[in-house]
């Protein structure tokens, strides 16, 4: 066997090792053996009970880590997390969104999308939104089908549950100023949270959306994501783009949000045509 293939060998083996590790430690974190806030054993203790080397047993806790099942505290071990909420998007999403856009006030106010997508009452969420004017860049610009240097409404939003610290999202929205002017109101960050969201905005201004176009890509986080969401090292977050466009093919809003991987679940159900007998 030549060196290359033994380094082969070598690594598979590793792999094998760390992951059979840390699917055991998984179990026994999700069978209650360790519980949230509980330390799990040592380093030094894991490599004695499964006879393996330090790096392997590190590799295993980075996996579990990265899952956000454990966190490492500098000069205390490595304890077990507390589940965060789960936050579940779905592609119905945004036809509920319209379908709730021509309801009176009241009804508008009882609830939004965050609370769908949580399964939570608005008492329970806390929400921050902040405006200023940005102008387009080459990338907006291009999306938009406006000129480079075009002003545009910049929105930032985060929504948190009360019982956590992190936002549930990053989420940094893009109107053309001209187009959001159109309701004074809408330039005020004092009107969020603005019941029935973006798409009851834009019927005030005259504009039904068409179709809403999501484009996901799955990376590492910067390090301010990762410190707005505390999230585990290791984590990778799920870049959303979101493009609204309306009934005359004008885009009219992007979104791009930042969802964390370790708590973000998308579903989508495509209704597929059926065979003729």
């Amino acid at each position: 066997m030549d060196s290359q293939q033994q380094t082969r060998t070598v690594v598979h083996k590793l792999a094998k090792q760390y992951e059979r590790i840390a699917d055991d430690l998984r179990a026994k974190i999700r069978a209650g053996e360790h519980l949230p806030g509980d330390r799990i054993p040592t380093e030094d203790a894991l490599k004695t009970h499964y006879k393996v080397s330090a790096p392997t047993i590190r590799h295993a806790v980075g996996v579990l880590e990265a899952e956000g099942l454990v966190q490492r505290q500098h000069g205390r071990g490595t304890f077990v997390r507390k589940p965060r909420a789960k936050v579940q998007r779905t592609a119905e999403r945004y036809q509920w969104e319209k379908d709730r856009v021509k309801l009176s006030d009241e009804e508008r106010r009882t609830t939004g999308a965050t609370e769908r997508d949580t399964g939570r009452d608005m008492s329970a969420l806390e929400f921050y939104a902040a405006y200023d004017s940005v102008f387009a860049n080459a990338d907006l610009a291009a999306v938009f089908d406006v000129s480079e240097g075009t002003k545009l409404l910049h929105r930032v939003y985060r929504t948190r549950l009360k019982t956590e610290d992190a936002p549930l999202s990053l989420i940094d929205s893009y109107i053309v100023h001209d187009v959001a002017a159109r309701n004074p109101d809408l330039l005020l960050a004092d009107n969020e949270p603005w019941p029935g969201g973006t798409q009851h905005q834009l019927y005030t201004i005259g504009i039904e959306l068409d179709h809403i176009r999501e484009e996901l890509t799955a990376r590492p986080p910067t390090v301010d994501e990762a410190q707005q969401l505390e999230l585990s090292a290791g984590t990778a977050v799920i870049a959303l783009r979101k493009i609204s466009v309306a009934t005359t093919g004008d885009v009219v809003e992007v979104s791009d949000v930042v969802l964390p991987g370790d708590r973000t679940v998308a579903v989508y159900t495509t209704q597929l045509t059926r065979w003729d007998d």
